[in-house]
């Protein structure tokens, strides 16, 4: 009986991570033309220090996309990321989608690589500024190869470059 919780476990950890991703840009229209690639873990950034995501530029209300598929763990808004999704995908990724202007999701919802889960806003810190979609990948499993001597470099452990990720689909 042991023996086979101790296989699904490991299935359930190992399975994740043999999932295709092939991200979508998360804005739809979108292209690598509309984020500054310099711009993760850039610093100084405000109260965060360095910013641990991407900022796609894009109109205001133009349709948000999960970038893979996955289940959204969270829906609602936040101090800094205003109105956000977080998205649970393939390998142990939450795909963390912020300044909203409006969401379309419910928690515990199965979407759809390109499915439409908001709209792109300035909600949160970014009020005032032109609207655009804060992109973060946060790997629930650690790798510490990829930690720096940078400023909060031991965390990039646990975050993905954004940018990076979606140019290598």
């Amino acid at each position: 009986m042991k023996r086979r919780w101790l296989l699904l476990l490991a299935a359930l950890l190992v399975l994740p991570m043999l999932l295709p991703e092939r991200p979508v840009i998360p804005v739809q229209g979108a292209s690598q033309r509309d984020w500054n690639r310099r711009s993760f873990w850039y610093e100084p950034w405000g109260i965060s220090g360095v910013h641990k995501g991407i900022d796609i530029f894009a109109d205001a209300g133009a349709p948000a996309l999960s970038p893979v598929p996955g289940l959204v763990l969270y829906r609602g808004e936040i101090g800094l990321g205003g109105k956000v999704v977080l998205i649970l995908g393939p390998r142990w990724r939450l795909h963390y989608l912020a300044h909203l202007q409006a969401w379309n999701v419910a928690p515990l919802q199965p979407v759809g690589r390109g499915q439409v889960v908001g709209a792109v806003g300035s909600s949160g810190n970014a009020a005032g500024k032109p609207p655009h979609l804060h992109y973060a990948v946060l790997s629930l499993l650690p790798r510490p190869w990829a930690a720096t001597d940078e400023t909060q470099g031991w965390k990039k452990m646990f975050f993905v470059d954004p940018g990076q990720f979606l140019l290598a689909r």
